[in-house]
Formats: C-alpha cells, sequence, structure tokens
C-alpha cells in the first residue's frame, strides 16, 4: 500500500529565505540651488572673518615693536637735538658760513615721500600720496624744479606711471623687516646729503604720515635741509598699546626734550663748524629714521583698524546671510513635509 504524502505550500521550504518587511528610507532633505549659494557664501564669509581676525592680531603686535623702537631712540635723538642746537647758536654767533644752516636761494627741491610696501591698510597710502601729488603742484606753480624720492612699493608703482614727474631714485621700504633700522635710514640719507652738498637741490623735504592715535594719522611735510636755528628735532614722543575693555588701543605720548644748559667751562678742540660737519651724518639718519618708524607705525594701526573694521563687517554679514540660509532651508522642510503629509492621506483613500 503506497502512501502520499501531499505536500504544505503554505510552508517556506527555505526559512532563510523568507521576506522580512523593510523599513522605509530616511527621509533626505534635498536643498535647492539657492539654499547650496547661501551654504557656500556663509562657509567663505567666515573663512574671510578668520583671516581678518588674524592680520588684526599681527597689526596689533608690529604696533608693539613701533612703540619699542621709538622708545629705544628717544634718549639719543634728544641729546643729538639738543647739542646740535647748541652748536648752531655758537656759529649764528661767530657768523661762520656753513651750507647746512644757511638757506640760498631755491630753485630745486627733492621731495622724499614714504609710503607702504603693503596694502590692506584703508587710506594710508592714497593720504601720503595725495599729500604729494598737492605739493609738488604748489612747486610747479611756483616755477621751481622738484626731483622725487620715492620710498616704498605702494608709492614706487604710483609714480611709475606719472611720466610728468622727475623721480630720481626709487627705495623698497624697510625690505620686508618688522622695524625699520639705521641700516635702511643711512641709505636714504646718503642720497639725500649728495643732491644737497652738490648743489643739485638747494632745498630738502621729507612727506611722511604721523601717528597721532590709532584712529588718527595725518601725512606731514618738514624740512630736512637746511637746518634750522630752533632745532626741529626736539620733539619726541612714544606710543603705549593698552587694553580698554577688552579692546586693543594704541595711544600716543608726547613728549618735548627740554633744552638744558650745556657747561659754559665745556671747551671743544675742534672748530664747531668741524664738529658740526661729523654730526650731519648722525643727524640725517636719526630724522630719516624717525620718519620710517612714524609711517610704520601709522601703517599697521590703519591695517589694523582696516582689519577689525572688515571682521565687524563679515560678523553682520554672517547673520544675515544666516539668517536667509536657515529661512530658505526651513521652507525647503515644511515644502517636503506638507508633501509627504499629501501622499500619505492620498494612499488612505484607496
Amino acid at each position: 500500500m503506497t502512501h502520499f504524502i501531499e505536500p504544505k505550500f503554505h510552508q517556506t521550504p527555505f526559512p532563510l529565505l523568507r521576506r522580512t518587511p523593510k523599513s522605509p528610507p530616511p527621509i533626505s532633505i534635498r536643498c535647492g540651488s539657492a539654499t547650496r549659494e547661501l551654504r557656500s557664501r556663509l562657509d567663505s564669509i567666515k573663512n574671510t572673518q578668520k583671516l581678518t581676525e588674524a592680520m588684526k592680531l599681527v597689526a596689533a603686535a608690529k604696533v608693539r615693536r613701533a612703540q619699542e623702537a621709538v622708545i629705544n631712540s628717544r634718549p639719543f635723538s634728544q641729546s643729538l637735538a639738543q647739542f646740535l642746537h647748541f652748536i648752531i647758536q655758537q656759529i649764528q654767533r661767530d657768523d661762520i658760513d656753513f651750507p647746512f644752516i644757511n638757506p640760498r636761494p631755491v630753485r630745486k627741491v627733492a621731495v622724499v615721500v614714504f609710503t607702504g610696501d603693503r596694502g590692506l591698510c584703508g587710506g594710508f597710502n592714497a593720504s601720503v600720496i595725495k599729500k604729494a601729488e598737492t605739493r609738488l603742484t604748489e612747486l610747479k606753480n611756483l616755477d621751481l624744479g622738484h626731483t622725487l624720492i620715492s620710498v616704498g612699493k605702494k608709492g614706487n608703482s604710483h609714480f611709475r606711471r606719472r611720466s610728468d614727474v622727475e623721480v630720481d631714485r626709487f627705495i623698497t621700504g624697510c625690505g620686508g623687516v618688522s622695524v625699520p633700522t639705521a641700516k635702511e635710514a643711512q641709505a636714504i640719507a646718503d642720497i639725500v646729503f649728495s643732491l644737497f652738498i652738490s648743489e643739485e637741490v638747494d632745498k630738502v623735504e621729507v612727506i611722511y604720515t604721523k601717528f597721532v592715535s590709532l584712529l588718527k594719522s595725518e601725512p606731514v611735510i618738514e624740512t630736512l635741509l637746511p637746518l634750522l636755528g630752533e632745532g626741529e628735532a626736539m620733539g619726541d614722543g612714544g606710543f603705549r598699546l593698552t587694553t580698554a575693555e577688552g579692546k586693543l588701543k594704541v595711544e600716543r605720548e608726547v613728549k618735548r626734550g627740554k633744552l638744558g644748559e650745556i657747561a659754559p667751562l665745556l671747551e671743544f678742540e675742534q672748530d664747531p663748524v668741524q664738529i658740526l660737519d661729523g654730526m650731519m651724518a648722525l643727524y640725517l639718519n636719526s630724522r630719516i629714521l624717525r620718519s620710517l618708524q612714524e609711517s610704520l607705525a601709522s601703517e599697521v594701526a590703519a591695517r589694523m583698524n582696516a582689519m577689525s573694521n572688515a571682521s565687524e563687517n563679515a560678523m553682520e554679514l554672517k547673520k544675515s546671510v544666516s539668517v536667509a540660509y536657515n529661512r530658505e532651508r526651513q521652507a525647503k522642510i515644511t515644502g517636503e513635509i506638507l508633501e509627504i503629509v499629501a501622499g500619505a492621506e492620498a494612499l488612505e483613500g484607496f
């Protein structure tokens, strides 16, 4: 007798192949082109803000170094100015002819312009170049010849494009040195000395930016040669870097050197003219070095202000772009949620 076993089709012969219900895939929010552009712009603003903040800190450190350079050179500048004033008084009393203190008829003027080597410092370079252009126009209206000595890459690039301006020499600032040194000043002093002593020019003027405060610096014009009897180099000052309410602040300390009395029993073995002639190199070096220091301090202060303003603008722009990005993203999410709900309600009707 044969027995047949009926197959049970309701059972799966291979349990491992039994299908298990899959969980629905996670909902992905697809950002549109506008959202992607806003996010890309927001990242760019954040990177720019980091860069400007770093440049602000670097400029603040350079302001401190400029302060130290001025303070260290103060005793020598005061003593030199005092002694020069005393020697000039002796020469004028004895009616001695000395080419550096006796002004001669001015036919040609040499103008030394100090600018920066870099940009991103607001209107620092533009203001001193504008001052130089104004002075050159005044000399031209007075029918006086003039020659220009440009110090700094920004001034060099500007005056190279001016075919109507006679430029004697192009000099590149401090050559990347953080603080000006006597070596850079001596190179400029040698050029000025040779032009004046050979009577190629009858007067030498310097145009540089004088540091007044962190928020203010003004271009000034000073006479370098011939020497004035009152002693122009008597003024002295320094910079002080402070923190008020968590913010960097630079203040200028103005101290006027007092003209002390030189002992009347003091005797000089050499003639006053020989002594003054030997001190001219020190005088020119000191004055030009001081102009470089003032110009550098004004440049880094202007750069610190410019980077501070750029950081604040980046912060404000980041807020506005973040608001626009969040609104766009929220609108996109809300739209997709509405589509999902509408699709679910439509499926319930079947």
